[in-house]
């Protein structure tokens, strides 16, 4: 009887919501079976990031709210800093977002050199399509390097050309010089390709823009009168020229790496070795090296290094019967049997331009030349290379003159 009076009483108890929300006590077994089901469903990584802790939230959120201009504008100041293409690279496999913005346009047009200077044993696909994007992103360091790879590594002459062309309307130095040795060597062609006018030219611009190498070569074709009316007084000149810039880049790139009291250290001279017969290394300034004076070359352009890289782990020159240039920071490869000219003493070295032949007879061949009764390989018109007689001990004179 008791419970038959009781169970009306329990009806309205449980249909009337507004009584269920004004109990403590439902409303406490309420909050206990919530924090019940949040213990037991704390291992679903779905409830985890359905209900965040707020501390937690705000962590994870902090990197996201960065605007992409600004992470650009540190990925942009990374590419043209970095000392090699690793420091770069290890910046944007940290996570997805440097990983895609990395690659922005902005970021790849102003990679540096360095950034951009690839090893020839670590080429693959990936490293091309690297090269490529900073191409398609207007970098006009990596047209010049990428064009240098595709022209005489991949032996893919009219790409290659078109990217140096590329870079050279640019105002690139190293694009337009090595665009006046292809016009000069014919390379790629023919003999009768070569346009001696057109690789003087495109030297004088390269060397009105500082490019010591060109200015060399302006000043040897100057007075031999070759590509262009002889003037041998202004062919002096510029091989002076060229001397004091290559001095003073050698004197700057290394002063910015030593402290003043260790630059008074290298830059030493004994006038009694000024027309000593040998070379001390292959690392001193070729300039320098007659004088005394134990300053470290320049150092050579990555594409250089590349192709240097490249024909060494292969074994040698691209196909049969072909050289490399015996100058040792250059590293370009004859794209044609008898391309290079060679020594006329000795036969045995060659040459791209006169620019690497007068800098490889002071860096080490002046200790090595002796004259041969015959010559190695005896080919070509005269017992030489094509191009005509280069006379190694002239080229000696012209410099120890100047």
């Amino acid at each position: 009887m008791s419970s038959c009076l009781m169970l009306p009483s329990l009806f309205p108890l449980r249909l009337t919501v507004s009584d269920i929300s004004l109990s403590p006590m439902r409303t406490n077994m309420k909050k206990r079976a919530s924090q019940t089901n949040l213990q037991y469903f704390s291992g679903s990584p779905k409830r985890r990031r359905f209900s965040p802790p707020r501390s937690s939230a705000v962590v994870s959120d902090f990197f996201q709210s960065l605007p992409d201009d600004l992470l650009i504008s540190i990925l942009s100041k990374l590419s043209a800093t970095a000392s090699s293409p690793s420091d770069f690279i290890s910046a944007l496999i940290t996570c997805k977002r440097f990983n895609n913005l990395g690659r922005h346009s902005l970021v790849l047009a102003k990679a540096s050199q360095k950034t951009l200077a690839i090893g020839a044993k670590n080429w693959s696909e990936s490293a091309h399509r690297f090269l490529k994007h900073c191409v398609d992103a207007g970098n006009v360091e990596a047209c010049y390097i990428l064009g240098m790879i595709r022209f005489y590594c991949l032996q893919n002459r009219g790409s290659g050309a078109s990217l140096m062309a590329k870079a050279a309307i640019s105002s690139h130095a190293p694009a337009l010089y090595s665009l006046a040795v292809i016009q000069f060597n014919g390379s790629g062609g023919s003999k009768n390709d070569k346009d001696l006018r057109a690789g003087v030219a495109l030297c004088a611009r390269a060397a009105f823009l500082g490019h010591i190498d060109a200015l060399r070569e302006l000043g040897h074709c100057l007075q031999d009168g070759y590509g262009v009316c002889q003037n041998i007084m202004e062919g002096r000149r510029f091989l002076v020229q060229a001397n004091a810039r290559e001095l003073a880049a050698v004197l700057s790139s290394t002063a910015a790496t030593v402290t003043g009291g260790a630059a008074r250290s290298w830059v030493t001279c004994d006038p009694h070795t000024h027309h000593r017969a040998a070379v001390g290394s292959s690392t001193e300034c070729p300039l320098l090296s007659d004088f005394g004076c134990n300053v470290p070359a320049a150092e050579a352009h990555p594409a250089s290094r590349f192709m240097a890289e490249w024909f060494a782990i292969r074994g040698g020159p691209p196909g049969p019967g072909l050289r490399l240039c015996s100058h040792v920071g250059c590293g370009r490869p004859e794209t044609r049997r008898h391309e290079f000219r060679r020594c006329s003493v000795c036969g045995i070295v060659n040459y791209c331009s006169r620019a690497c032949q007068a800098l490889d007879w002071k860096l080490q061949h002046k200790a090595e030349c002796s004259p041969l009764e015959l010559w190695p390989e005896n080919e070509g018109e005269g017992g030489v290379g094509e191009g005509g007689v280069e006379n190694e001990n002239e080229a000696e004179d012209v410099i120890e003159e100047s």
